[in-house]
């Protein structure tokens, strides 16, 4: 059933601190909504349960992309075409860019933004692993001042963030550290363009004469939240890339992820695909390390 358009309320305060002072003078009674990619979809369907919505689209400080010697903070309201386009993101940050570029259409990357994609809490959000193996953080802010959390520790369970019911996402800060990575993204879907994907990685990797000094692995659509994989990357670090090494990996994969049955795929398919992927980063960053 269709929603019913004069069933909702939406306001446009213009101004940052007036948005959290409706924040926070009716906690859980506001739901922000930015681009709207996601909120629409819900809307459309009569699915959307929050009958009060605020617009934040309009905030000029939520929108900036601010560089620093030694990091960039990204406004939550920055659009995935913004950050496709951004030079510094495109070179110092490939991952996020990639995923960017994966996000939707073209429509949908002028108007959906980063802190959406990040409050939605979809496991299967394209842009979340690379903010894991990034090491992203996140400032939070409500009238009583900000915070700053570990982008690992914001996301609690399926749907559930660390994000109280006055706080805004602000900003999200990467330091500048990764430019001798080799980095590797892979989305596998239905189609190339506009598909939710059964499985996606994110991989950065640094190897020395053969064996690996870092490496940071984070997938989507295998688990309740987007996952970073400590006990895999754990196995591998200070290893030689082999073959033997290779086939650890994928089980130590298939061990960390908890993937479900759904209509896009089967929980078998997506082990497989997950060890796959690592598989072949590892085959690349063997080949990157061959040729140093």
């Amino acid at each position: 059933m269709r929603a019913d358009p004069a069933e909702y309320r939406l306001v446009s305060p213009g101004n940052l601190q007036a948005v959290l002072s409706l924040l926070a003078g009716e906690p859980a009674q506001w739901l922000p909504i930015a681009g709207g990619t996601d909120v629409m979809v819900l809307y459309s369907a009569g699915k959307l349960a929050n009958r009060n919505l605020v617009n934040i689209w309009n905030i000029p400080e939520l929108q900036q992309i601010e560089l620093f010697p030694d990091r960039i903070c990204i406004g939550a309201a920055c659009t995935y075409t913004a950050l496709r386009r951004h030079d510094i993101v495109s070179r110092e940050f490939p991952l996020l860019a990639t995923a960017a570029s994966w996000t939707g259409g073209i429509a949908n990357q002028n108007r959906g933004t980063l802190g959406g994609n990040i409050a939605n809490a979809s496991p299967a959000a394209d842009s979340l692993p690379a903010l894991l193996v990034y090491d992203a953080e996140l400032t939070l802010i409500s009238v009583r001042g900000e915070r700053r959390v570990a982008y690992r520790n914001f996301h609690v369970g399926y749907k559930q963030t660390a994000l109280a019911a006055d706080e805004l996402i602000r900003e999200i800060s990467v330091l500048r550290r990764f430019s001798g990575y080799v980095s590797h993204a892979r989305k596998v879907g239905t189609r190339n363009a506009q598909a939710i994907s059964k499985v996606c990685l994110a991989a950065l990797g640094q190897i020395a004469n053969g064996t690996i000094r870092d490496v940071r692995l984070a997938l989507g659509s295998v688990a309740p939240v987007p996952l970073r994989l400590n006990e895999t990357e754990h196995v591998l670090t200070g290893k030689k890339i082999g073959p033997s090494l290779i086939d650890t990996a994928r089980k130590s994969v298939v061990k960390e992820i908890r993937p479900i049955d759904d209509i896009r795929s089967t929980a078998r398919y997506r082990a497989a695909v997950a060890g796959n992927l690592v598989a072949e980063f590892l085959e690349k960053l063997s080949v990157a390390g061959a040729n140093a």
